[in-house]
């Protein structure tokens, strides 16, 4: 069946038998944010565009406005409206919300119409611009884990939903919320059978909603799943792993289930991570990663099939991976995950087909020459798919651009990260420390963002600083209330 294209000359009669349309853009912590309107208000604004309130840009995960007025939307311009501009590609059928039609949007400046700074569709494209410029194009994958939990039956409205979750933990520890299985049971066939309709409810419901699985399994821990996603273009990768969560956190709530990407759920047990897989290939779809022919002396052996092209790009992820922490990992939470022992990556690393380092390369002879690519480790299930996949590509690109060399060698099969012969810096260990690199004078993701972009989301980010310094603890409390 041949893929539908809606066009402005075609969206009505697609639209023909329907009475409403949602729409939804993406805010700077990769949470979708929207409405449900008529179709004949969207079919006035669907090529024009619409007013939408800036705020979205000027608050954060939980609507509470920013400590510092950043330059988006502020009590100054009177949180003003941007211009929301849907993509009409976009378009798919929500099948658990009765095939309500969808688009995604962008976000415009309504006077000069150049896209918002920090509009996470908007930063990718730029990006990706950059490549097709030179005839290339990017391709992705991603990998998402993510803890379930039971919802607890809300005690006034009997309902068991996320927001049943939201209104138990108010009065109760979070240990006592229950996993949705117990134990660690990693890529086990039995455990989907415990809740069957709803595992197999995801699988299908992505199918219909253009975010298709390529591989769904139970991971280790208590009521963990990973998917990973069908790979393609890089735009649509981002897109498509955005709506994988609004899929899952959809089906959760209708199953009395929550789920949790947030990077590090449980103390002492593995985190959530969201790796992602980035090649470059030319116009006629040829993977420039790979050379045509092993190099017989390469500088190491584990980039004897790494073409010059892919050799630059690793150069430019681990050159610039320090700068741009705060978009991998984006809250006070991510680096609970990033620490020794856990199979999380810790420094500026690589190796071939090593899952213990940040940058892990497949290649040949370990893999098919179209399938050469890097997989980067060290983002959380909990970051903006658009602006990790926006960094990994600007950083890589400014590394083909600059023909940057290899500055650390690999990892060997058994190495640690931060072993003993593990010669790449240490990463950031908070969320603090990881925003002052990112926004100092001179940072390398200045250099492939710009001053606007960075001073705003490195002003987000110091917003959940002070959040978090500010917060009291269960366990400071436990622990210091009696003793001290």
């Amino acid at each position: 069946m041949a893929e539908l294209v809606v066009t402005r000359d075609n969206v009505a009669d697609i639209l023909k038998n329907d009475s409403k349309v949602k729409l939804a853009g993406v805010d700077a912590d990769g949470i979708l944010r929207g409405k449900l309107v008529s179709k004949k208000k969207f079919l006035s604004i669907a090529t024009d565009g619409f007013g939408f309130c800036s705020v979205i840009f000027g608050w954060d995960m939980h609507d509470r406005t920013y400590f510092k007025e950043l330059a988006i939307s502020n009590k100054e311009n009177g949180y003003r409206d941007l211009l929301a501009i849907p993509d009409l590609s976009s378009f798919r059928r929500i099948p658990w919300e009765d095939d309500v039609p969808f688009f995604l949007v962008s976000f415009f400046d309504p006077e000069t119409r150049e896209p918002i700074c920090a509009c996470p569709r908007g930063l990718l494209q730029t990006a990706v611009d950059k490549l097709a410029k030179e005839g290339y194009k990017a391709m992705a994958g991603a990998e998402y884990e993510f803890y379930q939990f039971r919802a607890p039956q809300n005690d006034s409205s009997g309902e068991r939903n996320s927001s049943a979750t939201a209104s138990f933990l108010k009065n109760n520890p979070v240990e006592s919320l229950p996993s949705l299985t117990e134990g660690m049971f990693g890529y086990s066939i039995t455990r989907p059978v415990h809740n069957q309709e709803y595992y197999y409810g995801i699988f299908d419901a992505c199918e219909k909603f253009q975010c298709d699985i390529e591989g769904w399994h139970t991971e280790s821990g208590p009521g963990v799943f990973e998917a990973a996603l069908q790979f393609g273009e890089i735009k649509d990768m981002a897109d498509r792993a955005g709506l994988f969560k609004y899929v899952v956190k959809s089906l959760g709530s209708k199953f009395g289930i929550t789920p949790a990407f947030m990077a590090k759920p449980r103390e002492g047990l593995p985190g959530n991570s969201g790796h992602m897989h980035v090649s470059i290939v030319s116009k006629d779809g040829k993977n420039l990663f790979v050379r045509d022919t092993p190099d017989a002396s390469p500088p190491y052996p584990e980039i004897a099939h790494l073409s010059d092209m892919g050799r630059h790009f690793l150069a430019g992820l681990l050159e610039g991976l320090p700068d741009i922490m705060p978009l991998l990992a984006p809250t006070v939470n991510s680096y609970k995950r990033l620490v020794e022992n856990f199979w999380a990556p810790v420094t500026v690393s690589w190796g071939l087909e090593h899952r213990a380092a940040s940058i892990r390369l497949i290649s040949p002879p370990t893999a098919s020459a179209k399938a050469t690519r890097f997989e980067v480790r060290v983002p959380g299930a909990d970051a903006n798919p658009h602006y990790v996949l926006a960094a990994i590509l600007a950083i890589g690109w400014r590394g083909v651009a600059k023909k940057l060399e290899i500055s650390v060698p690999p990892l060997g099969k058994g190495e640690d990260t931060g072993g003993a012969n593990d010669k790449g810096a240490r990463l950031a260990k908070t969320l603090k420390e990881a925003n002052e690199i990112f926004r100092r004078p001179g940072s390398i993701a200045r250099e492939v963002f710009g001053d606007e972009f960075v001073d705003h989301y490195s002003g987000t980010r110091e917003h959940e600083v002070i959040l978090w310094q500010e917060a009291v603890t269960d366990w400071e409390v436990r622990r210091y209330i009696e003793t001290v």
